[in-house]
């Protein structure tokens, strides 16, 4: 392999929008293997930058080298970076050519064993039928509780997933995460908590209470388990990513199905532990 010029080094640090096009065409005076190795030193953002301006297809041919080259971490980082791929969970190479073995042999053992963490799901609800049947209106939030905490994981993983892949942190900044997103998720957990309450109050007036209790104490009590749902689903959805690259796990494949499980059997706890101590209920 031929000696790289050092000047392609220094100016792959700090790229600006502007000088993309000529570090771009400083990079493809390198043969094809040359190239590979840059991208492997380069920052993550940096190589981003100057592969937008570079045609798809010679991206793509990148991408192949450097699987070839044992680098597939770096390879995924760039292609999650560029858009190419929606998530790390597809084994390496490409989606039509790798064969149905290797697509279940990558997804499977996560999907089964959380499938069946699932049940515990089910014996919460089973375990708070009277609490069920004392109020049904408890019922129609049960979806929006696993909803709201699913979808605010997720919106905090997918960013944390992207900001790991573009090395914007690392697995060292789990505190500054976590604190982050607990800030975001207090906001969320407030505004939605209010919707929710002025849902359950202006659009339930017609539903049969028990002696003693107001339809303003239910809503508060369901509006602050979704509340208290939100606020622990965002701050795992943040968090959970790096831990599975803590402990070398490929974030997408871990982080997906386990939130939806944890928020499933979470979700439950939080909603009927919330109103039954709120509302006197299950007693």
């Amino acid at each position: 392999m031929a000696v790289m010029n050092d000047a392609v080094f220094a100016a792959t640090t700090q790229i600006a929008h502007k000088d993309a096009l000529a570090v771009r065409n400083a990079f493809l005076k390198y043969d094809l293997d040359e190239q590979a190795q840059l991208l492997v030193k380069m920052p993550v953002s940096d190589a981003l930058a100057m592969l937008h301006e570079c045609p798809l297809r010679h991206v793509q041919i990148l991408l192949d080298r450097l699987n070839e080259l044992k680098q597939e971490v770096r390879a995924r980082q760039i292609a999650s970076g560029l858009g190419l791929i929606s998530s790390e969970a597809e084994p390496t190479g490409h989606y039509l050519e790798n064969s149905v073995f290797n697509h279940v042999k990558e997804r499977i053992g996560w999907i089964v064993g959380l499938a069946l963490m699932g049940i515990v799901s089910g014996l919460i609800i089973s375990h708070y039928e009277d609490t069920l049947s004392q109020l049904v209106l408890l019922a129609i939030y049960m979806p929006v509780i696993a909803a709201a905490g699913g979808n605010t994981g997720s919106q905090a993983a997918t960013l944390v997933v992207r900001a790991l892949a573009m090395e914007e942190v690392k697995s060292r900044d789990w505190l500054a995460v976590l604190w982050k997103e607990f800030r975001v998720a207090m906001v969320i957990a407030i505004s939605l908590a209010a919707v929710i309450i002025g849902r359950v109050i202006f659009f339930s007036g017609d539903v049969v209470l028990p002696v003693g209790m107001t339809l303003d104490s239910i809503a508060l009590a369901i509006g602050i388990a979704i509340a208290i749902q939100v606020v622990i689903s965002t701050t795992i959805g943040g968090v959970l990513p790096m831990i599975a690259r803590a402990l070398n796990l490929d974030p997408a494949v871990l982080v997906s199905p386990v939130l939806a499980s944890m928020v499933d059997i979470t979700g439950m706890m939080i909603y009927f532990t919330t109103v039954n101590w709120m509302l006197g209920l299950g007693h």
